[in-house]
């Protein structure tokens, strides 16, 4: 059975999606077989792995509102052991359509359910916001991964966030938890940097990634090409960097595992 990660802040600009399709497509060169779960309505995590969003057929919003077959949706990309359910601009309405649908909460989950004996990790790219499609995410999701950004206001928003995940866990998931929270965008020639990281540790101690991910341009240009970075640029710092994540990532996993 797959566990399921909620890639997740509801503030924008975090290196979600990024995350979300590098430590995918590293895990899955380290040989995981993964399943990405577009969430958010833009569809970034689908074009950045070189799935065109206005072509698809049938997509994530079809299998919560129409209850079509989540296997029907499934695309399978251009790289190995990397599968992803797309999305595109039609997931907008689905925050309106599913306020009145009995169990709206659980449409998400009721899907996955249908796949998880495929695939090793499933990582759900939640949208910038704590709606309806989110509020499913963290329904689905065994556990969520959060990135903060190195800047000024790292921490704003988290607090709302962190109260949301115990709202869900109380009524709804109650085994959901921290997956691990990931410091992205880091500029080491500035003190900032440095301060945002150590207000975090202080924060979530033992939850925090030894990983870093910096700035790194090579990351930006990735998803114009619809490819993730390891397969862009792999001697690229941002490639290096997901790639010693995701070696953390399963390290940390195979302890709880034991």
């Amino acid at each position: 059975m797959a566990k399921t990660i909620a890639v997740c802040n509801q503030k924008g600009g975090t290196g979600k999606t990024t995350t979300t399709i590098n430590l995918a497509a590293a895990l899955a060169a380290l040989g995981k077989k993964i399943l990405i779960v577009d969430m958010d309505p833009q569809g970034n995590a689908s074009s950045g792995v070189g799935v065109n969003k206005n072509e698809v057929k049938e997509s994530l919003y079809d299998v919560l509102i129409h209850r079509i077959s989540i296997h029907q949706s499934l695309i399978k990309t251009s790289f190995a052991n990397l599968d992803i359910i797309p999305c595109n601009i039609n997931l907008t309405g689905a925050e309106i359509e599913l306020v009145g649908v009995l169990s709206r909460e659980t449409r998400l989950k009721k899907a996955i359910e249908q796949i998880r004996t495929q695939y090793d990790y499933i990582f759900i790219d939640s949208p910038p916001s704590l709606g309806l499609l989110t509020l499913n995410a963290l329904v689905a999701a065994d556990s969520i991964l959060v990135p903060i950004q190195c800047e000024f206001y790292a921490l704003e928003g988290v607090s709302q966030l962190l109260n949301t995940i115990s709202l869900v866990k109380d009524g709804l998931n109650p085994d959901l938890h921290i997956e691990g929270v990931l410091m992205t965008m880091a500029d080491f020639r500035t003190n900032l940097t440095n301060e945002v990281i150590n207000e975090i540790k202080n924060y979530f101690r033992d939850k925090v990634y030894k990983s870093i991910i910096p700035r790194n341009i090579r990351l930006s240009e990735a998803p114009s090409f619809g490819k993730p970075i390891n397969y862009y640029d792999a001697a690229s710092v941002g490639s290096i960097k997901y790639k010693e994540l995701a070696e953390e990532f399963l390290s940390a996993n195979k302890a709880v595992n034991i």
